[in-house]
């Protein structure tokens, strides 16, 4: 069974970077689209960056100039570099493979505050 395993939340202050990881335990075959998500408190989930296999990027206006999704060369991970935090971007990130199915990661916090 594949499973999403995500890494590199936590607390940092305004202005500070993260980057978060994204790995599958299994293979996936044929993934289409690499992306994350996000859920603030109180809030809906929300698109944030997504990547293709061609290697297209689409990221959401409120995070763009400021996040970059990349991935490995196996396609087994799939990185969201975070510069330029605001507290605004506080919530809970989700990676999403995409194949013929969907596969989400659990979830990890980003905490933006001083």
């Amino acid at each position: 069974q594949v499973q999403l395993v995500e890494s590199g939340g936590g607390l940092v202050q305004p202005g500070g970077s993260l980057r978060l990881s994204c790995t599958a335990s299994g293979s996936i075959l044929s993934i289409n689209v690499m992306g994350w998500y996000r859920q603030a408190p109180g809030k809906e989930r929300e698109f944030v960056a997504a990547l293709t296999s061609r290697g297209s990027t689409n990221y959401a206006d409120s995070v763009k100039g400021r996040f970059t999704i990349s991935r490995d060369n196996a396609r087994t991970t799939v990185y969201l570099q975070m510069d330029s935090l605001k507290p605004e971007d506080t919530a809970v990130y989700y990676c999403l493979m995409k194949s013929g199915y969907e596969y989400w990661g659990q979830g990890t916090q980003v905490t933006v505050s001083s």
